[in-house]
């Protein structure tokens, strides 16, 4: 409870900074006219990431029409000063809406405007990213902010690891320590294996400096790696591949780019489609007059059992019936 009246306090403290850099509180509907502008601010160029924006600005064009939508697009490269700066930007822009594509621009986003609409997407667990405690938790956080989950169900991504790698001895779960959505997936991935009595490990880096060292030790000690939804992750798996693949150890990856570069198989969302949810929403409160703060978090609705057939064949797994290959 404790943190979720520090997220408040924030909040409220962002929207004085919020209205002082705006000369007021104002209707953004009717200040923009009748065009809608809106901010987006991708973490990093990433084809999942690049997905969802692509998927968010598609609905708004359609829903708005692509005369009455305006997009500021900008990307933080992955960094926390360019991340407060483009947002920063959007605030003193008065925006009618700020899309947070990943966790960092979401979080830089709730804690400069509590005036203006947020929504994210590619977001695993908002109340991990909003530091809301999880027995407070309702599917909508309360405040100016909403939109899509990628989370994929980690029940199923156990089995699947099982269902490939029938014995297995041990896991290594490997993430960013820097990113408290993959540590939420470390967590209930961890909890899964436990019920199946599998024994596991995790292994985290800072920062991409890390991996190749970290991924080193993973695989001399585990017989295969479990790398959730992770941007970090995502970035480098050139890296991580370089290690497993001679190691002939196997990669089960939280997302499809993560596993088109370095894993075995995934179980899939569609990013572009929550993206073009979180597009939708943003025509529901802007033009539709829609509560954000009442507005649940929206998922996935379908996911897809997927492999990479250049992997699994180096490392002669043989995949079931019911997996779709990822192209090269």
């Amino acid at each position: 409870m404790k943190r979720k009246k520090l997220l408040a306090l924030t909040m409220t403290a962002a929207m004085g900074m919020s209205m002082a850099a705006c000369g007021g509180e104002s209707d953004s509907a009717e200040s923009s006219g009748d065009v809608y502008k809106i901010g987006i601010c991708q973490q990093l160029e990433h084809d999942a990431l690049d997905q969802a924006t692509q998927g968010f600005e598609d609905a708004c064009k359609e829903k708005f029409g692509e005369d009455k939508v305006e997009f500021d697009k900008q990307n933080a490269q992955g960094e926390q000063a360019m991340c407060s700066t483009i947002i920063n930007n959007f605030v003193s822009s008065d925006v009618d809406l700020i899309l947070a594509n990943a966790t960092l621009p979401l979080q830089t986003a709730a804690q400069a405007t509590a005036d203006i609409p947020i929504l994210g997407t590619s977001i695993t667990d908002y109340a991990s990213a909003l530091g809301v405690d999880p027995e407070d938790w309702t599917g909508a956080t309360g405040v100016n902010i909403s939109g899509t989950s990628d989370l994929a169900p980690i029940d199923k991504q156990e089995d699947m690891l099982l269902e490939l790698v029938p014995d297995v001895k041990q896991v290594g779960i490997l993430y960013c320590s820097a990113e408290v959505n993959s540590e939420y997936q470390a967590k209930m991935f961890a909890e899964e294996l436990k019920k199946d009595g599998i024994s596991y490990k995790e292994y985290t880096a800072a920062d991409s400096n890390e991996i190749q060292s970290v991924v080193t030790n993973a695989v001399s000690e585990c017989d295969v790696l479990y790398v959730p939804t992770d941007n970090t992750m995502a970035n480098n798996t050139e890296i991580i591949n370089n290690v497993c693949l001679p190691a002939k150890v196997p990669v089960i990856a939280g997302e499809q780019g993560i596993c088109a570069g370095c894993g075995i198989a995934t179980l899939s969302i569609s990013y572009y489609d929550i993206g073009y949810k979180a597009g939708e929403m943003a025509y529901e409160i802007l033009a539709e007059g829609a509560d954000i703060t009442t507005m649940e978090i929206e998922t996935a609705p379908e996911v897809t059992k997927m492999y990479n057939p250049a992997i699994c064949e180096a490392l002669g797994i043989k995949v079931p019936e019911g997996y779709e290959a990822i192209a090269e």
